[in-house]
């Protein structure tokens, strides 16, 4: 949802898919400060729809997608006809209104979710992988140049990808900078993370 994406999807190219949990968080904040029974349900119903995204976890993407359009396109649909329903009884420069503004705004984003079993109702998963770089970006603000930026980014990539393929990200770029030097180019693809698992030096 940040703005300055929106350049990337202004040609259409490239779909925003947008993050039920940022939806939610606004709603949650409001339930626990303010103790407003619109917030409490929004909270409710979102709930509603993970506990459907729970069941297809693990499931082929065809499996998620018969499951969500079962069960989950109907609460899809309830919740945007029902913040729709909240929208002329709350005074717009509320922070209620905003959010249910913001979730209308998602929620229609979202949509592909209920037909595509590959994408996820959340970016929790990638949020959660980039939080490390996240705490440390005051430190490396600076990347030095262009270049510099574009080796950072292919780090991160390199060190993220190693994580969920059960390898020790520190050892593999300890083993794979004492064997690159002798290996030949062709052969580079082989040091990557997804290639190591299992595997040890020759």
């Amino acid at each position: 949802g940040y703005a300055g994406f929106a350049e990337l999807y202004r040609t259409g190219r490239i779909r925003e898919a947008p993050c039920m949990a940022h939806v939610r968080r606004k709603f949650v904040d409001l339930a626990r400060n303010r103790g407003a029974p619109v917030a409490r349900e929004a909270v409710e119903r979102i709930a509603a729809l993970y506990a459907v995204e729970a069941a297809a976890r693990g499931q082929t993407p065809e499996e998620r997608v018969r499951i969500r359009q079962a069960k989950a396109r109907p609460l899809f649909d309830d919740l945007e006809t029902w913040l729709a329903r909240q929208s002329p009884n709350i005074s717009a420069k509320t922070p209620l209104a905003g959010a249910i503004r913001y979730a209308r705004a998602r929620l229609a984003r979202l949509r592909p979710c209920l037909d595509n079993g590959t994408l996820e109702l959340d970016n929790n998963t990638a949020e959660r992988a980039i939080r490390g770089i996240a705490l440390g970006r005051k430190n490396r603000f600076f990347a030095g140049s262009e270049a510099g930026g574009a080796t950072a980014a292919t780090a991160y990539m390199l060190i993220e990808t190693a994580k969920p393929n059960g390898i020790d990200p520190r050892a593999w770029i300890a083993d794979t900078l004492n064997r690159i030097q002798d290996y030949e180019t062709n052969r580079i693809h082989e040091l990557m993370p997804w290639n190591r698992k299992h595997k040890t030096p020759p």
